[in-house]
């Protein structure tokens, strides 16, 4: 167990995950290691064990036949967030983030079914244009907002990416008491800190870590649907007849 530990605390090293910044906020002082030239170093051995409790949130959520939605505003991690999301057909949010989607689900959920009723519509097929953005700027909005959803259920945990700019859907997701799971650099808020649940004290500008991260909720997700796939029907690891 301590090797692998120690294994997984180097391949964070590689990835710079212990870089933070150099005024840490005074929540977050329990997070570090220390300083070194000035620069705030973050306990990486911490930081594994909020991913690990990250990942058994995430493995019961889906056992449970439950979803989350991934939160990012970082046009750098936007293709990470997709490959994640379609691998494991989970909703996501790429752009900014739009004021009352979960407190107001109802109502963005009538939003969402008109989005995808105007991308349907028999004459955007045979339209002359390249696309039926170029001639439906306010389908290209709805386009940025719902594209990644691929749900009508409000979800059981968000995955945020960068807490810092994602500030009211943290307020959402606690206003209604949904689990959240989210990226903490040394200078987040001490107001938005004390909301999130399950804080991953990390520098979250890492494009290599957030790579990690991804791949490791997906490896989580595949292996929680597969054992839950086998607890239906146990009898199918067996001989066939």
């Amino acid at each position: 167990m301590y090797n692998s530990s120690l294994l997984v605390i180097q391949k964070l090293l590689s990835t710079n995950a212990y870089l933070g910044h150099r005024i840490p906020t005074s929540d977050f002082q329990g997070y570090l290691y220390g300083f070194r030239n000035e620069m705030a170093i973050i306990n990486l051995e911490k930081t594994l064990i909020c991913l690990r409790r990250a990942c058994n949130l995430i493995e019961f959520i889906i056992r449970a036949k439950g979803h989350f939605l991934l939160v990012n505003t970082n046009l750098e991690y936007n293709k990470i967030i997709q490959q994640m999301a379609k691998k494991t057909n989970q909703s996501y949010i790429n752009h900014k983030w739009i004021g009352g989607f979960l407190t107001n689900w109802k109502h963005m959920k009538n939003v969402q079914k008109h989005f995808q009723d105007f991308s349907a519509h028999s004459n955007l097929k045979d339209a002359s244009t390249s696309s039926p953005f170029n001639s439906f700027p306010r389908f290209r909005k709805m386009q940025k907002c719902f594209e990644g959803i691929v749900t009508h259920d409000i979800p059981d945990c968000l995955v945020i990416i960068d807490a810092n700019k994602n500030s009211m859907a943290i307020l959402e997701a606690d206003q209604l008491q949904i689990p959240i799971v989210s990226l903490v650099d040394s200078n987040i808020p001490n107001r938005l800190q004390k909301l999130i649940t399950y804080p991953i004290p990390v520098n979250d500008d890492s494009i290599q870590f957030v790579y990690l991260f991804c791949n490791l909720i997906t490896k989580t997700v595949i292996l929680s649907q597969s054992a839950w796939l086998l607890s239906q029907n146990p009898l199918s690891g067996g001989r066939r007849a």
